[in-house]
């Protein structure tokens, strides 16, 4: 059976054209508000202060376009992935991080329209904010993932040992929770180089930590694969 006609993808589809829509009506309206040689925002500093500044097309097409080629992945995934009956028993998961992402992309455009007709905002906590929510939907669906080749924590040991996959996915999903709660909350009580510091050294532990944690779990495994076809 087609694996793509067992997973519903439909809420995927649905709020993705949704998405776009909201963002593309926002953008036509930006269009026309913003005069023809107006400079717009386009990225703030951790101050929260606009430092750089771009054309119409890419403060208000940027990331609509984007998300056209994110929900084009989404979609096409399904038909690439190897272990597509995996994918198919992580689609919860799936949908939950498609969607997620969508969302965010969504108040990130609002907010950069919005910045282009000549409303202030403390962009910093917003993006904070968005990308914390973003990190704590990552790590709650993660752990619900089975493996495969496209989603997840994929090393060469996770992927070639299942008890490495689990265990691996149960640690980086506390961390990844764990650090999006406090990308979430720490930008409205601090900010500069700290919040700097904070957040790369987060990012490191949750990129590098389970990498090394999957390779000892791997050893471990007495059902590992270890040799080729």
């Amino acid at each position: 059976m087609d694996t793509q006609k067992r997973m519903n993808l439909k809420p995927v589809v649905y709020v993705g054209i949704s998405a776009l829509v909201f963002m593309l009506i926002l953008s036509v309206y930006g269009w026309i508000q913003v005069g023809p040689e107006q400079k717009i925002p386009v990225h703030w500093g951790i101050d929260g202060q606009p430092d750089r500044y771009g054309s119409k097309f890419e403060g208000l097409l940027s990331i609509p376009l984007v998300s056209v080629f994110l929900l084009a992945l989404f979609l096409v995934i399904p038909w690439l992935e190897p272990r597509r009956l995996n994918l198919e028993q992580s689609q919860t998961a799936y949908k939950a991080i498609a969607i997620g992402l969508f969302l965010f992309m969504t108040i990130l455009h609002g907010v950069l329209v919005l910045s282009a007709l000549g409303h202030r905002f403390q962009m910093n906590k917003i993006v904070f904010t968005g990308v914390g929510f973003l990190f704590v939907i990552i790590g709650i669906s993660i752990r619900k993932i089975h493996s495969n080749f496209f989603m997840g924590i994929r090393t060469p040991w996770t992927l070639s040992s299942e008890l490495s996959w689990q265990k691996t996915h149960q640690l980086g999903g506390i961390l990844f929770t764990v650090l999006g709660i406090v990308i979430l909350i720490l930008p409205w009580f601090t900010g500069g180089s700290f919040l700097i510091y904070v957040l790369i050294t987060g990012i490191a532990v949750v990129a590098l930590v389970p990498v090394i944690y999957s390779y000892v779990i791997w050893k471990s495994d007495p059902n590992k694969q270890t040799s080729g076809r």
